[in-house]
């Protein structure tokens, strides 16, 4: 037995309701979350795991031979050919600032292709959704990437890595080159919006280092099949294995970054 685009929408939006009931329950709103940190600016609340229990939970009782690899379990058992990808609450640290910028992030996939993704927006009731050849939609309307044709003239997006403080590949050169070349660079916080925001035509390209599979499957395919490139940010199709990067823009801005990625790493060599 298979998902269908249905159930992870459902599944998405039950979840969403569990983060929009928490959001705001900080210091000077009602309550302060209980905060653990599985790094030192990587921060995981009770709502997290509320998301992710009722995500795992729903799924294992309709799909019970599935497997599940999620932000907060890890990879939990069941067949390989069948496997969900679950960002439960992608944004935790926008979550416990109270900044109204995080997602549900739930892809699907057979024999290792994804077919089925959903990020969901719980504060501007946006359901990204796509099936792999079948398009992408926000909220049921089809919808596509930007048709920008310059670098100078193109909106970006994108993240930095857990480990900022001590790597120096840390995404700095490429912030600073990017916003001098580009309209501006944006940071959101979190990466599955940020991949919609491509697919809706928001940003013209976004780009980010060691993510995981979690924050990219469902926001890649819905890139992709909005109209975006997406890649590593080496141009290679694989974006999904560790340490993952990617890059998804349309189809005129994706080489012209892929070009400044080239040139630096020539530079660093």
């Amino acid at each position: 037995m298979t998902p269908t685009i249905s159930d992870l929408e459902g599944l998405a939006r039950q979840a969403g309701e569990i983060l929009r009931a928490g959001f705001g329950t900080r210091p000077g709103f009602n309550h302060t979350h209980t905060v653990d940190y599985k790094g030192v600016i990587n921060p995981v609340t009770e709502i997290d795991r509320q998301s992710e229990s009722y995500l795992v939970h729903e799924i294992h009782q309709r799909f019970p031979s599935h497997s599940i690899v999620a932000e907060e379990s890890g990879g939990l058992k069941g067949s390989k050919e069948h496997e969900w990808f679950i960002d439960p609450l992608d944004g935790t640290v926008n979550f416990t600032h109270g900044v109204p910028i995080f997602s549900v992030s739930i892809a699907y996939a057979n024999s290792g292709e994804i077919l089925l993704g959903v990020v969901y927006d719980p504060n501007r009731d946006e359901c990204f959704s796509a099936q792999s050849g079948k398009g992408a939609w926000l909220n049921g309307e089809t919808i596509k990437v930007s048709t920008t044709q310059v670098l100078d003239n193109s909106l970006l997006v994108t993240g930095f890595p857990y480990d900022i403080r001590s790597n120096p590949q840390n995404n700095l050169d490429y912030f600073a080159y990017f916003s001098k070349n580009s309209q501006g660079v944006r940071r959101l916080g979190s990466a599955a919006m940020d991949l919609c925001y491509v697919a809706n035509g928001r940003f013209d390209g976004f780009w980010e280092m060691r993510l995981n599979s979690w924050d990219v499957a469902a926001g890649g395919l819905i890139a992709r099949e909005a109209g975006a490139v997406v890649t590593n940010m080496q141009g290679g199709a694989d974006f999904m294995s560790p340490p993952q990067s990617i890059l998804a823009a349309n189809s005129t801005i994706h080489p012209l970054m892929l070009q400044v990625f080239h040139k630096f790493s020539e530079i660093k060599e």
